[in-house]
């Protein structure tokens, strides 16, 4: 093969990454749009979900439970206050778990919805049920525990899925739950430092 063959070759290869590359960037900026409208009509769906009376949901502000950007809200009904709705992030058995859920005024749980999660199939994904998520309803911090028994006045673990159960309770909404009462209380949240590496 002679260097002029190599060149050719070369080029051509140059023309059809460059074009391939042209083509790709063409279309993110075509779907870029959709896809950010269908992702915030998705957003705006879950938080209706979490406070169905709710004429209007705004953003009060971030927080990062375990790093992770998260967001909450205030709920209003002809202009009242009615509830919040706070995302928060739980360290499950094998992944983070991505938590919606609601409170009323008084801090007690209307709703949750498991946004996102990698537990074990069969086992720790049953926090997607219903049957799960039904018993947050009507909890307050002081019930917001998990119990291995059967119960109504606690959070019945899964079994076999304790971790997740304990995670999703006590790390993603009692945690969630601390947070936004000390945000409305206008009191400065801090992160618990990082341990150092000696």
């Amino acid at each position: 093969m002679t260097f002029k063959e190599i060149l050719k070759i070369t080029a051509n290869l140059v023309v059809l990454y460059v074009a391939g590359g042209l083509i790709l960037a063409a279309v993110y900026v075509k779907t870029a749009p959709i896809i950010a409208e269908k992702a915030a009509q998705e957003k705006k769906e879950a938080l209706q979900k979490m406070m169905p009376d709710a004429d209007t949901i705004q953003k009060l502000g971030d927080w990062k439970p375990h790093g992770k950007l998260a967001e909450y809200f205030v709920a209003k009904k002809d202009g009242a206050v009615i509830g919040y709705v706070v995302q928060t992030f739980a360290k499950g058995y094998s992944s983070y778990i991505n938590i919606l859920f609601s409170v009323n005024n008084n801090f007690v749980v209307q709703q949750i919805d498991i946004l996102h999660h990698a537990e074990t199939p069969g086992l720790g994904d049953e926090i997607t049920t219903k049957w799960f998520k039904g018993q947050f309803h009507g909890k307050d911090m002081e019930h917001l525990k998990v119990v291995k028994r059967e119960t109504t006045e606690y959070i019945q673990a899964i079994s076999g899925a304790t971790i997740s159960s304990r995670a999703v309770t006590k790390d993603g909404i009692k945690k969630g739950l601390k947070f936004l009462e000390k945000a409305l209380k206008g009191e400065k949240q801090h992160e618990p430092p990082t341990a150092r590496k000696g």
